[in-house]
């Protein structure tokens, strides 16, 4: 594989500042704002590793989307002054690719992988030994005079992410010495990783306005920089540049994002179950099909904060609607199988 190929795999060293969502991350344990669980078993882990001057154990990130395992990942190598290389599960598609990449690192460098969940068997066969051994065997020729040879690899660190850990492998899971469940951040953790975003972006705002953002964000970090980014479009335009409570209230409806952070999609779910289905229990491809969205998007990116709303109850025969999710949708629960009726 040739340096083209292989950068086509893996990204080049990461470096702060090279984007605006680079700079907007923090970039230290003590920078980071929330999952404090998270954070202190981290500082161990870094303050262990070292003081043995040994690399980092390997680690697992797993949760919803947008709470920050890549970003923890790009912390845990600048807290450990190596080189992070970046790939994804379903770039790597044979065990020749990964082979090449694992190849290429240096002592104690970090190998980030997003969605691991979707490595294909082959490229996991590879990878066992080189996290358990850190050696790699390779196989020379082809039939009768086959034979395989070991390298020694220099000792790395894998980081994996995933939002489906049930779909990571058993003997994969097993390999990682530190597995972590990212959750939802608190609304408070919300408004100060948006006031942080809103002074680097040199964006005038009013806590006010801040409030409003963070209401709507789904406790989800990557939720509120997109929005106080859309914010900032709107106050420029329709505005005189400042978030204010009002410019973010019209900014956030003309979004369509709801005082619970609810958007068209979520909506749409909600809608459908509630609707059509009479609340349920309705399968997840029958919503996906009625709707005309992705089952796996459905899976990932809704159904974990309508969980946590408390919206929605994932039972043996469905998906079912709360009273909650009813009153949200301004409907009167049903009685028996007549249709919802709206709250006068």
């Amino acid at each position: 594989m040739d340096d083209q190929q292989r950068d086509r795999l893996v990204s080049s060293d990461s470096k702060p500042g090279d984007s605006l969502d680079h700079a907007l991350r923090p970039q230290s344990i003590q920078g980071m704002v929330g999952q404090d669980t998270i954070r202190e078993n981290l500082e161990i882990l870094i303050t262990a590793s070292k003081h043995r001057q040994e690399a980092l154990d390997h680690v697992l990130f797993y949760g919803p989307p947008g709470l920050g395992k890549t970003t923890l990942a790009h912390i845990l190598a600048n807290e450990m002054g190596v080189n992070i290389k970046i790939t994804s599960g379903p770039a790597v598609e044979r065990a020749g690719d990964l082979a090449a990449i694992l190849t290429n690192l240096n002592q104690g460098d970090i190998l980030f992988i997003d969605e691991i969940h979707r490595l294909g068997r082959a490229v996991e066969e590879v990878l066992y030994p080189a996290m358990e051994d850190y050696s790699l065997d390779i196989v020379i020729g082809k039939g009768p005079s086959a034979r395989s040879v070991r390298l020694k690899l220099p000792r790395f660190t894998i980081v994996g992410a995933t939002t489906r850990l049930a779909l990571v492998t058993a003997p994969l899971r097993a390999r990682f010495g530190a597995v972590y469940r990212l959750d939802y951040y608190t609304n408070n953790a919300i408004k100060q990783i948006i006031q942080r975003a809103a002074k680097q972006l040199q964006v005038p705002s009013e806590s006010a306005g801040i409030d409003e953002i963070a209401s709507r964000s789904r406790g989800t970090p990557r939720v509120a920089l997109r929005l106080l980014r859309r914010v900032r479009d709107f106050a420029q335009v329709r505005g005189d540049g400042k978030i204010t409570a009002d410019i973010s209230l019209r900014a956030l409806d003309l979004l369509k994002i709801d005082d619970k952070g609810l958007d068209s999609m979520d909506r749409r779910v909600l809608q459908a179950i509630v609707v059509k289905y009479h609340g349920g229990p309705v399968g997840l491809k029958t919503i996906a099909a009625s709707i005309r969205e992705d089952p796996d998007t459905i899976m990932d990116v809704v159904e974990p904060y309508l969980l946590q709303l408390g919206f929605m109850q994932r039972t043996s025969q469905g998906r079912v609607a709360t009273r909650q999710a009813y009153t949200h949708l301004g409907l009167e629960p049903p009685k028996g199988t007549e249709q919802p009726r709206l709250i006068n």
